[in-house]
């Protein structure tokens, strides 16, 4: 896929992430910025449009959390509350018309741009392209996806009474790519915040570095 072929970039952040305790996740700050803020920040910076996946309730507070923020951001909203990542993934790619789109959970703060470029390169030809860690999980909801053929997925998916993403990609030809083959990507990439003491380790290193 050639760099500068255009990509759409989808934030998926419906989910009550009970782990996190109260508040939404979404919103929670990290050195003064909302997760939420620092994603769609990050991924602006190589897809257009971007669109935020959310519950209704949801759509005012993460529209003032991004007021400023480069770009517009559309809102995709969960007709159903809550039914998990696939169904949340599934709404939000039928509000985007490019071929290929990145998909970011709300809570991965530090999402590199170049990550997403690159597997935007592995994808080219495929469905999609997603990073398997070294510890060897799959990383679904920080990765490239063929538009049309991934909403497709979803829907079977979803059909089959499934909520499991990595049951989606059993249905797509992705390209999985070792995190250790990507290059000058920083590891904190990877990182995502599902408890408050995660918030609180990250930003504790953010204040001493």
């Amino acid at each position: 896929m050639s760099r500068d072929r255009p990509l759409a970039g989808l934030v998926v952040a419906g989910g009550y992430s009970s782990r996190f305790g109260e508040g939404d996740k979404a919103l929670a700050e990290l050195a003064g910025r909302p997760l939420i803020r620092r994603v769609v920040d990050r991924l602006g910076a190589t897809a257009q449009p971007l669109v935020v996946n959310c519950r209704d309730e949801q759509v005012e507070p993460i529209r003032d959390a991004l007021q400023g923020c480069h770009g517009r951001v559309r809102f995709a909203i969960d007709p159903v509350p809550d039914r998990g990542p696939v169904a949340g993934v599934r709404t939000g790619l039928a509000d985007l018309e490019r071929e290929y789109t990145a998909v970011v959970a709300c809570d991965l703060p530090f999402v590199d741009p170049e990550l997403l470029v690159q597997l935007a390169d592995h994808a080219d030809g495929h469905d999609g392209a997603v990073v398997r860690l070294e510890s060897g999980w799959p990383q679904p909801l920080q990765a490239v996806y063929r538009s049309d053929a991934m909403a497709t997925a979803c829907d079977a998916t979803l059909e089959s009474g499934s909520k499991r993403l990595l049951d989606v990609l059993e249905r797509l030809d992705v390209v999985t790519v070792p995190a250790t083959d990507l290059e000058s990507i920083d590891p904190s990439a990877f990182e995502s915040i599902d408890t408050r003491d995660d918030l609180r380790t990250v930003e504790n290193r953010l204040e001493t570095s």
